[in-house]
């Protein structure tokens, strides 16, 4: 009986002890690595330094995070099939990432058909969150409307009467230019949009664009491009005179992925959205940078913090849930506040929007490189509807 009552406790402390070991909690996270490299390479750095830091803490709960990375090539198929992969043969709890707005909006009804949680970090497009909205889908990066209506708000000051837009003709494209138009006339009714062109993602024709602009004669210039395109259109821009004495309002450009590969052929003066790690001075950005640094070796990108914040976003929520649960996960994000190198923001209980924001300046060249001056960090707080008016934008 003794053999008996000693093997007896033996197997029920290692059953408790199986037990007790942590567990992986596995999400999915997509993104367009091979697609746009400038971006996703430095959001995967972000992202991975947070689950390192989020598991040294202690992990969810006891849980160790694990993210399984999958990259769709900038297609919404592809997109689809890894999310298909992720859910049902790696048994993520929720999915995340993404870069295209397209993307990001297949993956987003992807999460509605199949009620699978999805935290959308870097799709612009302000159907993610309101008109193609849904229960599952929440969303980190600031918008379109909240980018747009910091930058109407600073050219509505601007003399310039007729303005001409280029935009890659895909579904951010489409998007910023429309809520960009909207809030600037409603803001100066006087003004006119004279010319629009459209050149595809990734293939702009530089040449052809800035002779087509010119010709409408435009006092100022909405530009929406960015990568590559971006390069192309202010090389060539800047060689044809197109900028020459118009004022330029810009999306992204102030983002180092996208202005520093220009280096002193970077423009100047135009009015951007941006990142200018270097001229942060706040707690928060300083811990992160540190800490990047020491980590990588080298600066971050807008990518960076946009996969880090997305992950700490996850643990969050998935430190609140009281389960992994689809439901308890979208009950636990609804109103849940996260802490960012930006300082503190909020998913909104009513949209799924966060309120993280973004820096607003002019683009100048210093010792050789393209940076941003004269900028100030707005929160989405500051420009988003209310909550109530938001909520009747959505399905």
């Amino acid at each position: 009986m003794t053999r008996l009552s000693t093997l007896a406790a033996l197997l029920l402390g290692l059953s408790t002890t199986s037990q007790s070991l942590a567990a992986d909690i596995k999400i999915g996270e997509i993104n367009s690595y091979s697609g746009l490299p400038a971006f996703t390479e430095p959001y995967r750095k972000g992202w991975q330094m947070a689950v390192d830091e989020i598991n040294a803490a202690g992990g969810i709960r006891g849980d160790t995070l694990v993210v399984i990375s999958r990259d769709d090539n900038g297609k919404p198929g592809d997109a689809i099939t890894a999310a298909n992969e992720l859910v049902a043969r790696e048994g993520v709890v929720m999915l995340t990432g993404s870069f295209f707005s397209n993307v990001g909006l297949a993956l987003g009804d992807f999460a509605r058909q199949k009620k699978v949680f999805y935290l959308a970090g870097e799709p612009l497009t302000d159907a993610m969150v309101w008109s193609k909205g849904n229960d599952y889908t929440f969303r980190l990066r600031p918008s379109n409307y909240v980018q747009a209506a910091m930058l109407a708000e600073e050219a509505a000051k601007l003399p310039a009467k007729r303005w001409a837009t280029i935009a890659p003709n895909y579904e951010y494209g489409q998007s910023a230019v429309a809520v960009f138009k909207e809030l600037l006339k409603k803001a100066r009714p006087d003004v006119e949009f004279v010319g629009e062109q459209w050149p595809p993602q990734g293939k702009i024709d530089a040449g052809s664009v800035a002779q087509a602009v010119e010709a409408t004669k435009p006092d100022a210039i909405l530009n929406v491009t960015f990568g590559a395109d971006l390069v192309k259109l202010v090389r060539e821009g800047t060689t044809r005179g197109l900028f020459r004495d118009r004022a330029v309002v810009s999306f992204l450009t102030g983002e180092p992925e996208y202005l520093d590969p220009l280096q002193a052929d970077a423009p100047q003066g135009w009015i951007v959205t941006g990142y200018p790690w270097y001229g942060i001075d706040t707690p928060a950005h300083k811990a992160f940078l540190d800490a990047y640094k020491a980590r990588y070796n080298d600066y971050p990108r807008l990518g960076s913090i946009v996969g880090y914040a997305l992950v700490k976003s996850a643990a969050a929520i998935l430190t609140k849930a009281k389960s992994t649960d689809t439901a308890d996960l979208i009950a636990a994000a609804r109103g849940i506040a996260v802490d960012t190198p930006f300082g503190p923001i909020t998913f909104r209980a009513a949209d799924h929007q966060s309120t993280l924001g973004a820096f607003v300046g002019k683009t100048a060249v210093r010792d050789g490189k393209g940076v941003m001056v004269d900028f100030t960090y707005r929160s989405g707080n500051d420009v988003l509807p209310a909550e109530a008016d938001a909520a009747k934008l959505r399905p």
